[in-house]
């Protein structure tokens, strides 16, 4: 058996060039020693987890869909408001979501604390990823790439 105490896992932060996109997370699985780049699916493990915190007014990535992956969210604190295809849904405390494969979505904090999801992603290799606002892909094959038909910033397109 692993365990770690989520206390014990240091916190990373993240931001886009010009600001619009930013976070804070705890990596849970790599803190229990997933390997990401690894394609061994004992190294791997079957899902990933992380805890992502946004202040007030953050949004962590552009508005995408996954290829293959399933993403489980679940609010733990805090106010905010999820983007997907149909329009946009207030989301609270005690709240759970859950997006499919091809289901295009985005969350954002508009609340006044820091608004704390648990993440849960089923991690498939080969994954890949689209960008609607900015007619990009990203694909993984197995390095991540750009693709329009030149390589491209992570962020191209989007702020």
């Amino acid at each position: 058996m692993r365990k770690i105490n989520i206390k014990d896992i240091p916190e990373f932060t993240w931001s886009s060039p010009k600001g619009k996109f930013g976070g804070a997370g705890k990596e849970v699985s790599e803190a229990l020693g997933r390997k990401p780049q690894s394609t061994d699916l004992m190294e791997r493990h079957p899902f990933d987890v992380e805890i992502t915190r946004l202040a007030p007014g953050q949004v962590p990535y552009p508005y995408h869909s996954h290829s293959a992956q399933w993403e489980f969210y679940q609010v733990i604190s805090g106010h905010g408001v999820v983007r997907h295809e149909g329009g946009t849904e207030p989301i609270a405390p005690g709240d759970a979501f859950i997006f499919s494969p091809g289901e295009a979505h985005q969350f954002s904090n508009n609340g006044t604390e820091d608004l704390v999801v648990f993440v849960v992603a089923d991690n498939p290799v080969g994954e890949s990823c689209h960008y609607p606002d900015s007619q990009k892909w990203i694909v993984r094959s197995p390095e991540r790439r750009l693709i329009r038909s030149e390589s491209l910033d992570y962020f191209d397109g989007e702020e």
